[in-house]
C-alpha cells in the first residue's frame, strides 16, 4: 500500500502527538481502567513515533553518504 509523501512524512509526528494527548488524557480520566489504557497507549505511541523518526533519519544519512 502506497500513501502520498506528505502523509508518509507526517506520520511520526502524528504518533508523537497522539502519544502526548493520550498521556495527558490518562491524568484526567478516572473511569474503569481508562487511565492505564491511555497511559500504555501514550507510551507506545511516543516510542513508536521516536523509533520511526530515528530510523528514517539514520536511513537518510546513510543513503546520503553512500551516493
Amino acid at each position: 500500500m502506497w500513501i502520498s509523501k506528505p502523509i508518509y512524512e507526517s506520520l511520526p509526528y502524528f504518533y508523537l502527538l497522539a502519544g502526548v494527548i493520550s498521556l495527558s488524557a490518562s491524568m484526567y480520566v478516572n473511569h474503569w481502567y481508562w487511565p492505564t489504557i491511555c497511559f500504555l497507549t501514550g507510551v507506545l505511541c511516543l516510542v513508536g513515533g521516536l523509533v520511526v523518526l530515528l530510523k528514517r533519519r539514520d536511513s537518510r544519512r546513510t543513503h546520503r553518504r553512500s551516493s
